[in-house]
Formats: structure tokens, C-alpha cells, sequence
């Protein structure tokens, strides 16, 4: 689990890519220092798990299914990404609580300033949007954000200069892909509404040589 305050702005060193997977190498000033193999790190959003490491830097791999839900397969030597180590039980909650599971790329349709704010206008899936709420939260990139505004195929989030420093949304311009996670309260909410069950079969005769008991 992680909270989208991000640790690090990290580099990318190598991506060696296979036909829809790829392992990455990444470098950071802050991520290694208690990291060992197996332990999960969120790079752009993505939960990805560390296969080695060394004291400037780790290696992750990513399969096809996080490579064509992600950006990731945008990434290049010399690519910034946004790092943070998983929660840790007793660490502040100061954003809100992400899974590092992406639910979809979204695209930033316009960048625009407002005194000390950015306002960044992301389009997204109708399939995704319906989880976003006004004054909700969202995740892009792995950064935890206020959404502003909803409408029916996008969403907008004003940025303080903070955030700007701290994270490669400074980077982000007009038409770039960035991964987008829901609120995970959202989609569990609506999975409890709409699960349906199965009707229960008494069991008769007639039921077990149905399928094949007798």
C-alpha cells in the first residue's frame, strides 16, 4: 500500500525490453537505503516488485498485463519517475491510500497557470471516471490529488508549487499519457452493490443426474 506522497524523483537507467514486458533499472538518492529484494515500490503509480539492488539504485520487472494498463512502456534512459517505498504501519497518511494498481492511462489534455497554481485537465475512460467525485481523490503518476472537477470523459486538479518540485508533473505537457488510480473506496462500493449471487440449487435427483452425479 502507499499513501502518493512521493520520496524521489528518480531516473531511469536501462530498460531492457521484451515484446510486451520489460526490466527496468532505476536510480535514486533516497529509495535504496532500506530496500532488499521482494519489497514492493511505487515507480509512476505502479506497484512493481525489486529483484535487486545496490546503494544507488534497483531493478524491477514489469509483465505485459502492468505494461498496456501503464505508461510505462514510454519510459527511456534518462526518464524521470516518481518513486515512493510501500507504508509502512505507523507512517502519517498524508495523502490517501493507493494500492499502486493502475486503472488506466489517462491524457492531459491542457496545461494552464493560475497565480501559484497549475490546473492540469486529464481525459479518461468513461469506464474509470464514474469513480471520480468532486473534492475526491485521485492518483496520477502516483501523486495522491484533489480532483476539482468531473465531467462525463475527463476530470481537472489544481497543483501548489510544492508538488510541482517534488514530482515530474512539472515535466507533464499537452497529450502525455499518465496512470490514473481510483479511489479503491469507489470501486468496492460498486462492487457490493451490483455483485449478484448465484441462485442456490436444492439438490434433487433430478439435479445430480443433470450433471452427471448419477
Amino acid at each position: 500500500m502507499f499513501t502518493g506522497i512521493i520520496e524521489d524523483i528518480g531516473s531511469v537507467e536501462t530498460v531492457q525490453s521484451g515484446v510486451n514486458s520489460a526490466q527496468i533499472r532505476i536510480n535514486s538518492r533516497v529509495v535504496p537505503a532500506d530496500l532488499k529484494t521482494g519489497d514492493s515500490v511505487s515507480i509512476n503509480g505502479v506497484c512493481l516488485t525489486v529483484t535487486a539492488y545496490d546503494v544507488s539504485g534497483f531493478t524491477v520487472e514489469a509483465v505485459p498485463e502492468t505494461m498496456s494498463r501503464s505508461n510505462l512502456g514510454n519510459l527511456h534512459a534518462g526518464a524521470p519517475v516518481n518513486l515512493e517505498r510501500a507504508l509502512r504501519v505507523g507512517d502519517r497518511m498524508g495523502g490517501h491510500m493507493m494500492s499502486g494498481h493502475v486503472d488506466s492511462k489517462g491524457i492531459i489534455q491542457s496545461v494552464d497557470q493560475e497565480e501559484n497554481a497549475v490546473w492540469y485537465t486529464v481525459s479518461l475512460a468513461n469506464d474509470f471516471i464514474r469513480y471520480l467525485i468532486p473534492k475526491g481523490s485521485v492518483g496520477i503518476d502516483g501523486i495522491s490529488l484533489t480532483v476539482v472537477d468531473v465531467s462525463k470523459d475527463s476530470f481537472t486538479v489544481s497543483v501548489i508549487p510544492h508538488t510541482l518540485r517534488e514530482t515530474t508533473l512539472a515535466y507533464r505537457k499537452k497529450g502525455d499519457e499518465v496512470n490514473i488510480e481510483c479511489d479503491m473506496t469507489a470501486k468496492y462500493i460498486e462492487r457490493f452493490l451490483t455483485f449478484k449471487e448465484e441462485p442456490k440449487k436444492d439438490i434433487t435427483m433430478d439435479y445430480l443426474k443433470e450433471n452427471g452425479y448419477l
